[in-house]
Protein backbone atom coordinates (compact mmCIF):
# COMPACT_ATOMS: atom_id res chain seq x y z
CA UNK A 1 0.00 0.00 0.00
CA UNK A 2 1.61 3.54 -1.00
CA UNK A 3 1.95 5.95 1.86
CA UNK A 4 -0.63 8.20 -0.42
CA UNK A 5 -3.07 5.44 -0.44
CA UNK A 6 -2.48 4.86 3.62
CA UNK A 7 -2.96 8.69 4.23
CA UNK A 8 -6.39 8.46 2.39
CA UNK A 9 -7.76 6.29 3.86
CA UNK A 10 -6.72 7.30 7.50
CA UNK A 11 -8.55 10.65 6.17
CA UNK A 12 -11.52 8.85 5.14
CA UNK A 13 -11.91 6.68 8.61
CA UNK A 14 -11.22 10.19 10.68
CA UNK A 15 -14.22 11.69 8.18
CA UNK A 16 -16.13 8.58 9.28
CA UNK A 17 -15.71 8.36 12.62
CA UNK A 18 -16.13 12.59 12.74
CA UNK A 19 -19.19 12.68 11.00
CA UNK A 20 -21.16 9.86 13.23
CA UNK A 21 -19.53 11.86 16.16
CA UNK A 22 -21.53 15.16 14.93
CA UNK A 23 -24.49 12.80 14.35
CA UNK A 24 -24.32 11.60 17.86
CA UNK A 25 -27.45 14.04 19.28
CA UNK A 26 -26.44 16.13 22.30
CA UNK A 27 -23.46 14.97 23.11
CA UNK A 28 -20.11 16.37 22.67
CA UNK A 29 -17.16 13.69 23.46
CA UNK A 30 -13.51 15.20 24.90
CA UNK A 31 -10.77 12.46 25.36
CA UNK A 32 -8.26 13.40 27.97
CA UNK A 33 -4.93 11.44 27.78
CA UNK A 34 -3.44 11.62 30.78
CA UNK A 35 -1.34 9.45 33.97
CA UNK A 36 -4.54 8.01 35.99
CA UNK A 37 -2.34 5.42 37.47
CA UNK A 38 1.15 4.79 38.26
CA UNK A 39 4.43 7.65 39.63
CA UNK A 40 2.66 10.20 38.21
CA UNK A 41 -1.16 9.31 39.04
CA UNK A 42 -1.47 12.74 41.26
CA UNK A 43 -1.17 14.59 37.77
CA UNK A 44 -4.01 12.45 35.89
CA UNK A 45 -6.13 12.98 38.91
CA UNK A 46 -5.96 16.45 38.94
CA UNK A 47 -6.67 16.97 35.50
CA UNK A 48 -9.92 15.14 36.36
CA UNK A 49 -10.66 17.06 39.23
CA UNK A 50 -9.79 20.49 37.49
CA UNK A 51 -12.07 19.43 35.09
CA UNK A 52 -15.02 18.32 37.49
CA UNK A 53 -14.68 21.93 39.28
CA UNK A 54 -15.48 23.63 35.68
CA UNK A 55 -18.49 21.64 34.80
CA UNK A 56 -19.91 22.09 38.78
CA UNK A 57 -19.49 25.92 38.34
CA UNK A 58 -20.58 26.43 34.53
CA UNK A 59 -22.92 23.31 34.12
CA UNK A 60 -22.37 20.24 31.61
CA UNK A 61 -24.22 21.47 28.50
CA UNK A 62 -23.35 24.04 26.00
CA UNK A 63 -26.02 25.66 23.77
CA UNK A 64 -28.29 22.43 24.62
CA UNK A 65 -25.38 19.88 24.30
CA UNK A 66 -23.47 18.03 26.44
CA UNK A 67 -19.78 17.89 27.32
CA UNK A 68 -18.44 14.42 28.28
CA UNK A 69 -14.78 13.86 29.15
CA UNK A 70 -13.36 10.49 28.50
CA UNK A 71 -10.28 9.57 30.38
CA UNK A 72 -7.19 7.11 28.83
CA UNK A 73 -4.62 5.97 30.73
CA UNK A 74 -1.49 6.71 30.43
CA UNK A 75 0.80 6.35 33.35
CA UNK A 76 4.47 7.13 31.81
CA UNK A 77 5.91 8.96 28.97
CA UNK A 78 5.13 6.65 25.85
CA UNK A 79 4.89 8.20 22.54
CA UNK A 80 3.30 4.78 20.28
CA UNK A 81 1.19 4.58 23.35
CA UNK A 82 -0.53 7.90 23.17
CA UNK A 83 -0.77 7.89 19.75
CA UNK A 84 -3.09 4.58 20.04
CA UNK A 85 -4.98 5.80 22.64
CA UNK A 86 -5.80 8.84 20.89
CA UNK A 87 -6.86 7.41 17.35
CA UNK A 88 -8.93 4.87 19.54
CA UNK A 89 -10.46 7.99 20.89
CA UNK A 90 -11.13 9.54 17.33
CA UNK A 91 -12.28 6.71 15.77
CA UNK A 92 -14.06 4.15 18.37
CA UNK A 93 -15.28 7.30 20.99
CA UNK A 94 -15.52 9.72 18.22
CA UNK A 95 -14.60 12.13 20.59
CA UNK A 96 -14.68 16.00 18.76
CA UNK A 97 -11.31 17.36 20.73
CA UNK A 98 -8.62 15.61 22.43
CA UNK A 99 -7.16 17.00 25.85
CA UNK A 100 -4.35 16.34 28.65
CA UNK A 101 -1.05 15.06 27.73
CA UNK A 102 1.49 14.99 30.76
CA UNK A 103 4.57 14.78 28.97
CA UNK A 104 5.83 16.44 26.22
CA UNK A 105 6.46 12.96 23.55
CA UNK A 106 2.91 12.17 24.06
CA UNK A 107 1.64 15.44 22.92
CA UNK A 108 4.02 15.37 19.89
CA UNK A 109 2.92 11.86 18.86
CA UNK A 110 -0.64 12.54 18.23
CA UNK A 111 0.02 16.03 16.08
CA UNK A 112 -0.37 13.74 12.57
CA UNK A 113 -3.49 12.38 13.66
CA UNK A 114 -5.20 16.06 14.88
CA UNK A 115 -4.02 16.96 11.63
CA UNK A 116 -5.70 14.44 9.85
CA UNK A 117 -9.27 14.63 11.78
CA UNK A 118 -8.74 18.25 11.94
CA UNK A 119 -9.74 18.27 15.56
CA UNK A 120 -7.83 20.66 18.59
CA UNK A 121 -5.85 19.15 21.35
CA UNK A 122 -5.83 21.16 24.54
CA UNK A 123 -2.41 20.66 26.49
CA UNK A 124 -3.42 20.67 29.96
CA UNK A 125 0.61 20.25 30.94
CA UNK A 126 3.16 19.36 28.33
CA UNK A 127 5.97 22.16 28.48
CA UNK A 128 8.15 22.22 25.72
CA UNK A 129 7.89 25.74 23.48
CA UNK A 130 7.59 23.71 19.73
CA UNK A 131 4.54 21.68 20.63
CA UNK A 132 2.17 24.21 19.07
CA UNK A 133 4.70 24.53 15.62
CA UNK A 134 4.16 20.52 15.19
CA UNK A 135 0.10 21.15 14.72
CA UNK A 136 -2.09 24.31 13.98
CA UNK A 137 -4.50 22.17 16.18
CA UNK A 138 -2.61 22.55 19.13
CA UNK A 139 -3.10 24.96 22.18
CA UNK A 140 -1.99 25.05 25.37
CA UNK A 141 -3.15 26.35 28.80
CA UNK A 142 -0.67 25.40 30.84
CA UNK A 143 3.03 27.13 30.86
CA UNK A 144 6.73 26.41 29.16
CA UNK A 145 9.70 25.93 30.59
CA UNK A 146 10.52 29.37 28.53
CA UNK A 147 7.77 31.37 29.85
CA UNK A 148 8.69 30.84 33.60
CA UNK A 149 12.59 30.58 33.39
CA UNK A 150 13.46 33.66 31.98
CA UNK A 151 11.74 35.85 34.35
CA UNK A 152 13.71 33.48 37.27
CA UNK A 153 17.01 33.60 35.38
CA UNK A 154 16.87 37.73 35.38
CA UNK A 155 15.76 37.72 38.89
CA UNK A 156 18.76 35.42 39.88
CA UNK A 157 21.40 37.66 38.22
CA UNK A 158 19.75 40.53 39.63
CA UNK A 159 20.19 38.84 43.42
CA UNK A 160 23.80 39.16 43.32
CA UNK A 161 24.69 35.10 41.96
CA UNK A 162 27.52 35.72 39.73
CA UNK A 163 28.32 32.26 38.75
CA UNK A 164 24.99 29.53 38.56
CA UNK A 165 25.41 25.55 38.18
CA UNK A 166 21.94 23.69 36.44
CA UNK A 167 21.30 20.86 36.63
CA UNK A 168 17.94 19.23 34.55
CA UNK A 169 16.11 16.28 32.85
CA UNK A 170 16.71 15.33 30.15
CA UNK A 171 14.13 15.99 27.65
CA UNK A 172 12.67 18.15 26.35
CA UNK A 173 11.49 20.75 29.26
CA UNK A 174 14.35 20.35 30.90
CA UNK A 175 16.14 21.12 27.79
CA UNK A 176 14.23 24.16 27.28
CA UNK A 177 14.88 25.45 30.66
CA UNK A 178 18.37 24.68 30.52
CA UNK A 179 18.95 26.73 27.40
CA UNK A 180 16.21 29.53 28.70
CA UNK A 181 18.38 29.78 31.85
CA UNK A 182 21.73 29.71 29.92
CA UNK A 183 20.63 32.32 27.09
CA UNK A 184 18.86 34.75 30.19
CA UNK A 185 21.94 34.80 33.03
CA UNK A 186 25.66 35.15 30.54
CA UNK A 187 23.12 37.87 28.43
CA UNK A 188 22.73 39.38 32.15
CA UNK A 189 26.37 39.14 32.66
CA UNK A 190 26.13 35.80 34.69
CA UNK A 191 28.31 32.60 34.37
CA UNK A 192 27.17 29.24 33.87
CA UNK A 193 29.53 26.78 35.61
CA UNK A 194 28.68 23.95 34.31
CA UNK A 195 25.39 22.17 32.63
CA UNK A 196 24.34 18.64 34.10
CA UNK A 197 21.69 16.59 32.64
CA UNK A 198 20.30 14.04 34.27
CA UNK A 199 18.20 10.92 33.31
CA UNK A 200 14.32 11.30 33.40
CA UNK A 201 14.07 8.08 35.02
CA UNK A 202 16.56 9.14 37.64
CA UNK A 203 15.88 8.03 41.73
CA UNK A 204 19.29 8.60 43.20
CA UNK A 205 20.98 11.64 42.08
CA UNK A 206 24.15 11.32 44.88
CA UNK A 207 26.76 11.45 42.05
CA UNK A 208 24.65 14.63 40.56
CA UNK A 209 24.77 15.95 43.65
CA UNK A 210 28.97 15.87 44.16
CA UNK A 211 29.26 17.40 40.84
CA UNK A 212 26.99 20.37 41.89
CA UNK A 213 29.25 20.59 44.83
CA UNK A 214 32.55 20.44 42.94
CA UNK A 215 31.15 23.48 40.61
CA UNK A 216 31.66 26.14 43.68
CA UNK A 217 28.71 27.83 41.66
CA UNK A 218 26.72 30.79 44.15
CA UNK A 219 23.88 29.23 43.32
CA UNK A 220 21.59 25.86 41.53
CA UNK A 221 18.79 26.03 38.87
CA UNK A 222 17.76 23.07 38.70
CA UNK A 223 14.21 20.97 36.48
CA UNK A 224 12.92 17.88 36.77
CA UNK A 225 9.11 17.06 36.67
CA UNK A 226 6.71 17.21 39.03
CA UNK A 227 6.68 14.11 41.51
CA UNK A 228 8.54 11.79 42.76
CA UNK A 229 11.62 12.36 41.85
CA UNK A 230 11.43 15.90 41.84
CA UNK A 231 10.97 15.55 45.92
CA UNK A 232 13.89 12.92 46.06
CA UNK A 233 16.22 15.64 44.59
CA UNK A 234 15.32 18.51 47.08
CA UNK A 235 15.91 15.82 49.75
CA UNK A 236 18.87 14.45 48.57
CA UNK A 237 20.24 18.56 47.90
CA UNK A 238 19.69 19.10 51.53
CA UNK A 239 20.67 15.77 52.95
CA UNK A 240 24.09 16.36 51.01
CA UNK A 241 25.33 19.53 52.69
CA UNK A 242 24.43 21.76 49.76
CA UNK A 243 21.55 24.16 51.20
CA UNK A 244 24.25 25.99 53.23
CA UNK A 245 26.80 25.71 50.55
CA UNK A 246 24.47 27.39 47.59
CA UNK A 247 21.55 28.95 46.77
CA UNK A 248 18.75 27.02 45.10
CA UNK A 249 16.11 28.27 42.91
CA UNK A 250 13.93 26.02 40.17
CA UNK A 251 10.70 26.37 38.44
CA UNK A 252 7.28 25.88 40.44
CA UNK A 253 7.40 21.88 39.05
CA UNK A 254 9.81 21.01 42.07
CA UNK A 255 7.46 22.41 44.70
CA UNK A 256 3.73 21.54 43.32
CA UNK A 257 1.63 21.58 46.37
CA UNK A 258 0.67 18.21 47.18
CA UNK A 259 4.26 17.51 47.38
CA UNK A 260 5.05 19.92 50.24
CA UNK A 261 4.63 18.21 53.26
CA UNK A 262 7.02 15.33 51.67
CA UNK A 263 9.15 17.84 51.44
CA UNK A 264 9.00 19.86 54.32
CA UNK A 265 12.00 21.95 56.07
CA UNK A 266 14.61 21.08 53.26
CA UNK A 267 12.43 22.91 50.83
CA UNK A 268 11.85 25.68 53.40
CA UNK A 269 12.99 29.23 51.70
CA UNK A 270 13.51 27.50 48.20
CA UNK A 271 12.52 30.29 45.81
CA UNK A 272 10.79 29.58 42.34
CA UNK A 273 8.84 30.95 39.26
CA UNK A 274 5.42 29.49 38.23
CA UNK A 275 2.55 30.64 36.99
CA UNK A 276 0.08 29.20 39.85
CA UNK A 277 0.01 29.06 43.55
CA UNK A 278 -2.88 27.96 45.50
CA UNK A 279 -2.01 30.45 47.61
CA UNK A 280 -2.60 33.05 45.01
CA UNK A 281 -5.21 35.35 46.39
CA UNK A 282 -7.69 36.53 43.78
CA UNK A 283 -11.52 36.18 44.25
CA UNK A 284 -11.30 33.88 41.28
CA UNK A 285 -8.75 31.55 42.83
CA UNK A 286 -11.41 31.88 46.25
CA UNK A 287 -14.24 30.66 44.13
CA UNK A 288 -12.18 27.92 42.25
CA UNK A 289 -10.61 26.88 45.88
CA UNK A 290 -13.93 27.18 47.67
CA UNK A 291 -15.99 24.80 45.11
CA UNK A 292 -12.89 22.33 45.05
CA UNK A 293 -13.11 21.74 48.82
CA UNK A 294 -16.80 21.17 48.66
CA UNK A 295 -16.85 18.64 45.97
CA UNK A 296 -13.78 17.06 47.36
CA UNK A 297 -13.06 17.46 50.87
CA UNK A 298 -10.21 19.77 51.03
CA UNK A 299 -8.03 21.44 48.63
CA UNK A 300 -4.39 19.20 49.76
CA UNK A 301 -4.17 18.10 46.25
CA UNK A 302 -4.94 21.48 44.32
CA UNK A 303 -1.89 22.78 42.24
CA UNK A 304 -0.93 24.38 38.70
CA UNK A 305 -2.40 21.04 36.72
CA UNK A 306 -5.87 21.28 38.05
CA UNK A 307 -5.84 24.67 37.08
CA UNK A 308 -4.20 23.89 33.80
CA UNK A 309 -6.97 21.50 33.00
CA UNK A 310 -10.10 23.86 34.53
CA UNK A 311 -8.52 26.36 32.08
CA UNK A 312 -8.34 23.80 29.52
CA UNK A 313 -11.97 22.76 30.18
CA UNK A 314 -12.90 26.93 29.72
CA UNK A 315 -11.64 27.22 26.53
CA UNK A 316 -12.93 23.85 25.08
CA UNK A 317 -16.73 25.18 26.20
CA UNK A 318 -15.38 28.47 24.44
CA UNK A 319 -14.55 26.56 21.04
CA UNK A 320 -17.88 24.55 21.43
CA UNK A 321 -20.02 27.46 21.52
CA UNK A 322 -18.46 29.62 18.75
CA UNK A 323 -19.34 26.68 16.47
CA UNK A 324 -22.46 26.23 18.00
CA UNK A 325 -21.63 22.49 18.57
CA UNK A 326 -20.81 21.50 14.96
CA UNK A 327 -17.07 20.12 14.30
CA UNK A 328 -15.23 22.37 12.58
CA UNK A 329 -11.51 22.05 13.99
CA UNK A 330 -10.55 25.39 12.30
CA UNK A 331 -13.02 27.51 13.16
CA UNK A 332 -12.61 26.17 16.74
CA UNK A 333 -8.97 27.24 16.91
CA UNK A 334 -9.70 30.60 15.15
CA UNK A 335 -11.94 31.73 17.37
CA UNK A 336 -10.11 31.31 20.68
CA UNK A 337 -7.04 33.45 19.18
CA UNK A 338 -6.83 36.22 21.06
CA UNK A 339 -9.18 35.47 23.98
CA UNK A 340 -9.44 36.68 27.76
CA UNK A 341 -10.49 35.75 30.76
CA UNK A 342 -9.91 35.64 34.20
CA UNK A 343 -8.06 32.53 35.49
CA UNK A 344 -7.90 31.32 39.13
CA UNK A 345 -3.78 31.85 38.51
CA UNK A 346 -4.55 35.62 37.28
CA UNK A 347 -5.46 37.37 33.57
CA UNK A 348 -4.73 35.23 30.72
CA UNK A 349 -4.94 35.60 27.25
CA UNK A 350 -4.33 33.24 24.02
CA UNK A 351 -1.59 34.25 22.06
CA UNK A 352 -2.97 34.17 18.63
CA UNK A 353 0.03 33.09 16.80
CA UNK A 354 2.02 30.57 19.46
CA UNK A 355 -1.98 29.39 20.80
CA UNK A 356 -0.28 29.56 23.93
CA UNK A 357 -1.01 31.49 27.17
CA UNK A 358 0.68 35.10 27.58
CA UNK A 359 -0.01 34.91 31.80
CA UNK A 360 1.72 36.22 34.88
CA UNK A 361 4.82 34.66 36.08
CA UNK A 362 5.37 34.54 39.94
CA UNK A 363 8.47 34.56 42.12
CA UNK A 364 7.32 32.94 45.25
CA UNK A 365 9.13 31.72 47.99
CA UNK A 366 8.36 28.26 49.88
CA UNK A 367 7.02 29.56 53.43
CA UNK A 368 5.49 27.66 56.40
CA UNK A 369 2.16 29.18 57.24
CA UNK A 370 -0.24 28.65 60.05
CA UNK A 371 1.41 25.04 60.36
CA UNK A 372 1.18 24.63 56.40
CA UNK A 373 3.70 24.85 53.53
CA UNK A 374 2.94 27.35 50.70
CA UNK A 375 4.49 28.89 47.73
CA UNK A 376 3.89 32.42 48.70
CA UNK A 377 3.98 34.76 45.52
CA UNK A 378 6.17 37.93 46.44
CA UNK A 379 7.16 39.17 43.07
CA UNK A 380 4.35 39.44 39.77
CA UNK A 381 5.94 39.57 36.08
CA UNK A 382 3.37 40.50 34.18
CA UNK A 383 1.87 39.40 31.00
CA UNK A 384 4.99 36.98 29.82
CA UNK A 385 4.84 35.30 26.90
CA UNK A 386 6.43 32.05 25.68
CA UNK A 387 9.98 33.32 24.58
CA UNK A 388 10.88 30.08 23.41
CA UNK A 389 8.23 29.98 20.75
CA UNK A 390 10.03 29.88 17.07
CA UNK A 391 13.11 30.29 18.50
Amino acid sequence: MTRNLRKALLGAVFTVALGMGTADAGTIKVGVIGPMSGPFALSGLTFKEGVEVYQAQHGKTVGGDTIEFIYKDLDAANPAQSKALAQELIVKDKVAFLAGFYFTPDALAVAPLIDEAKIPAVIFNAATSAITEKSPFFVRTSFTLWQNTVPLANYVASGGSKTVVTAVSDYGPGIDAETAFKATFEKAGGKIAESIRMPVAATDFAAFMQRIKDSNADALFAFLPAGPTAVTFVKQFSDNGLRQKMKFFSTGDLVMEPDLPALGEPALGLVTSFHYSAAHKSAANQAFLAKHKEMFGNNDKVTFTTVDAYDGAHVIYKMVEATKGKSDGVKQIAAIKGMKWESPRGPVMIDPDSRHLVQNVYLRTLEKVDGKYQNTEVTIVADQPDFGYKR
